[in-house]
């Protein structure tokens, strides 16, 4: 048996001797990216982009609830949001405007005072606000309504006692406004939190607001309004007589109390005669009735009233104080002892209107001057 190798020629190879046998070609892939001798490097922050893009989704959906909160608020027409829409919206425009706590909101009715001197009139008063909020509301007033023929600024025991700091009262309640830099910067300056209100979404509404203020925000979008008890800006409060001067009373016993005298209050009631007169409209201060047994508890009510006089004089405006009135007499014409049930209020309201007639009479004769 041959031991020779068997060759197999392929058909080109079958030539003549000429011919030169081809070399076998091999094919040759390119190199997986892996065996690449630079591969590209791994993320140094895998999924950020995803989570930036998660934050910035929660962002926007809070900026647009804030939104939706804030128009709603705007859309109500009655009560608290009813009446401050008119105030920012410029719909007021009355011709005698009432300054002050919640004192004035439940002691001034404008719709007896406009029926007796035959001038529109309007109540700004608000709940749990110190002096140097009320300079930011009526600055606020004064920026998107006309001027108005008289200010009426409510004077209290605790006048000269300014907001504490972090302590600006219903914080929601000025948080659709704050657009407004009349209100916006006094508020600022009182309490440096409020940019927290303006710029960060829901931040007034969800982290300041006790009273759940976004329900109704809601509600005002689906064009819900509530029921009106406002006339006005007048909140008449027909509740009874309450326990709580008695409590009082009892714990504070024959020290009585002494208000505070702060020189940032006496400078933010000094602020409203100062902003009053840079505006050319006529002021008049005027001390509501409060219950007779609290006024005997004020031990430095004089100090107080002092200094209620000398603003008086120094700006000449009229001071009419009611802490002598029968008014303050009777427990039936209050529901606590600094507050007047709706029954009291309209007893003073009609007693102020009068006085307010004679008032724009005697100023109508000096403004014509004499006759001859």
């Amino acid at each position: 048996m041959s031991l020779e190798p068997t060759h197999h020629l392929t058909r080109s190879s079958q030539h003549s001797g000429n011919d030169l046998v081809q070399p076998a070609v091999l094919a040759v892939s390119e190199p997986k990216a892996a065996d690449s001798p630079h591969p590209r490097p791994a993320p140094r922050f895998p999924g950020l982009g995803r989570i930036v893009l998660f934050f910035t989704m929660i962002a926007a959906l809070a900026y647009g609830i804030d939104a939706l909160v804030t128009h709603g608020l705007k859309q109500i027409r009655t009560s608290k949001f009813g009446s401050l829409n008119n105030v920012f919206a410029g719909r007021v425009n009355a011709d005698i405007i009432i300054n002050g706590s919640s004192r004035a909101l439940t002691h001034y009715d404008p719709r007896i005072i406009e029926k007796a001197t035959g001038l529109s009139a309007y109540n700004l008063g608000m709940n749990g606000i110190q002096t140097d909020v009320q300079v930011a509301v009526l600055k606020a007033y004064l920026r998107r309504n006309s001027k108005p023929k008289l200010v009426i600024q409510n004077l209290e025991s605790f006048s000269f006692d300014p907001t504490k700091l972090g302590e600006i009262y219903d914080p929601a309640a000025y948080v659709p406004y704050l657009s407004v830099d009349e209100l916006y910067r006094p508020l600022l300056a009182i309490d440096p939190a409020v940019w927290k209100w303006r710029h960060i979404p829901l931040y007034g509404y969800a982290v300041e607001d006790v009273r759940f203020t976004w329900v109704w925000g809601i509600l005002g979008c689906l064009g819900f309004s509530g029921p009106e008890d406002y006339y006005r800006g007048f909140n008449p409060r027909f509740t009874p007589w309450t326990e709580d001067f008695e409590r009082f009373r009892d714990t504070v016993g024959t020290q009585g109390v002494t208000n505070r005298i702060n020189p940032r209050g006496v400078a933010a009631l000094t602020e409203v005669a100062r902003t009053c007169r840079e505006n050319g409209i006529p002021l008049i201060l005027v001390y509501s009735p409060v219950y007779y047994e609290m006024q005997a508890l004020e031990r430095n009510r004089t100090e107080v009233f002092s200094l209620f006089e000398k603003l008086s004089r120094d700006f000449d405006v009229p001071l009419w104080d009611y802490s002598g009135h029968s008014i303050c007499l009777q427990r039936d014409n209050f529901y606590n002892s600094q507050h007047l049930n709706a029954s009291g209020a309209a007893l003073f309201s009609l007693d102020l209107a009068e006085k307010l007639a004679r008032y724009f009479s005697e100023r109508s004769k000096l403004d014509s001057g004499p006759t001859r």
